[in-house]
């Protein structure tokens, strides 16, 4: 009989939606081509233009502004890269804290980068921003800014429309990473000063596999991967209209089941359990405006694999702040970007909820956690 899992990993991937699932599955009945002009071509491009329709409703922009990629990784790199190219970027001014996709786009693009570090509470250096801006300014380059909306790791909610007011008067180019934010919050793409926008299916109940960048019309010819001239040309490839149609009905159904207030509850519930059980609890973060889905934290002493490792054998899932692709866990170069130590930032855990979370998943973490302890040699001295 298989082991019975609690999930708590919904910001690395969150589990498919029925809805969402009975779309792919629907869609997968069809055969052929979307490009295609018969009845079964016809048939799928009308799926999706329907999920785009359903996107763009929740994002806040217009249909056309969507185009599908195979993933967010995809779509951040198609902003970063082709931007530089299609946009004449001359320098790329990104944050210390994004997702490693975005630093290594920006990076691998071929022009000048410069970074900007992260607040002890997770939050961008706006001061630090606006130092690097106008030195920039006074050269007369043209810059691409590399932002995040809501931080993976700590879930910090950025002061993104502080950037939009700096940036609208000048000649700069923002790009906004919305991965953590999609169908959680507001994003009202088409009226804000925000030139590209990263999203992503898997992050809402959708399937892996498909993305999207939202794109305004002055940076169609922002393109990463040329072909066929489907997507009016800003990316080629056939597109997956199975995966597309699972995305469009995530975003449709998602905001009705993730309820935010809930999740906060739940969260503070497992924060209070984590001070009973350690009287060294420390939250990153926490002073800091948060998703109210996700709690990233340590217990001086104890290794976050360590953790993880005891976790999983209880059947409970979850995340350290970093991952690197072997599986090994690194160092968060999140919390590094904060000031947090190096040492701290390796036993750092995060505990993100989403659509179907509940309590009995909270107090199964808080007792699997409660026996990790209780087995490790560090015991007493977490506990003090």
């Amino acid at each position: 009989m298989a082991k019975k899992i609690t999930y708590l990993d919904h910001n690395a991937s969150a589990p498919l939606l029925p809805d969402a699932k009975r779309a792919i599955i629907d869609a997968l009945e069809l055969v052929g081509n979307p490009s295609s002009i018969h009845y079964c071509g016809r048939k799928l491009s009308k799926i999706i233009a329907l999920a785009q329709d359903k996107i763009a409703k929740i994002s806040g922009a217009k249909r056309d502004e969507v185009v599908f990629t195979s993933s967010a990784t995809e779509s951040i790199n198609q902003a970063i890269k082709g931007a530089v190219k299609a946009l004449n970027i001359d320098k790329i001014i990104i944050c210390a804290g994004e997702h490693k996709a975005a630093l290594k786009a920006a990076e691998n693009s071929g022009v000048g980068l410069e970074k900007f570090s992260l607040l002890n509470n997770g939050q961008i250096d706006l001061l630090q921003f606006k130092q690097i801006l106008g030195k920039i300014d006074e050269s007369e380059e043209t810059a691409l800014i590399c932002v995040h909306e809501v931080n993976n790791e700590t879930g910090t909610i950025q002061p993104i429309r502080e950037i939009e007011k700096i940036i609208a008067p000048t000649r700069h180019y923002l790009f906004v990473d919305a991965v953590q934010a999609f169908a959680k919050m507001e994003l009202n793409f088409s009226s804000r000063f925000v030139d590209m926008m990263a999203i992503s299916a898997h992050k809402i109940g959708g399937p892996v596999g498909v993305g999207a960048l939202l794109m305004k019309s002055h940076c169609d010819e922002v393109r990463l991967i040329e072909g066929g001239g489907q997507q009016k040309n800003r990316r080629g490839g056939t597109l997956p209209a199975a995966l597309i149609a699972g995305f469009g009905e995530a975003a449709i159904e998602f905001p009705k089941k993730y309820n935010e207030q809930l999740l906060k509850e739940l969260i503070e519930k497992i924060e209070t359990g984590l001070r009973k059980l350690s009287d060294n609890l420390v939250v990153f973060a926490k002073n800091s405006e948060r998703m109210g889905n996700i709690i990233n934290f340590a217990i001086p002493g104890l290794k976050a694999e360590i953790a993880m490792m005891g976790l999983d054998l209880e059947g409970v899932q979850l995340s350290s702040g970093s991952a690197c692709s072997s599986g090994k866990v690194a160092h968060s170069h999140v919390l590094r970007a904060m000031g947090v130590s190096l040492q701290l930032a390796s036993e750092s855990l995060r505990v993100s909820l989403g659509w179907n979370s509940t309590i009995e998943d909270v107090e199964k973490f808080l007792s699997a956690f409660a026996k990790v302890l209780k087995t490790r040699k560090f015991a007493k001295m977490v506990k003090n």
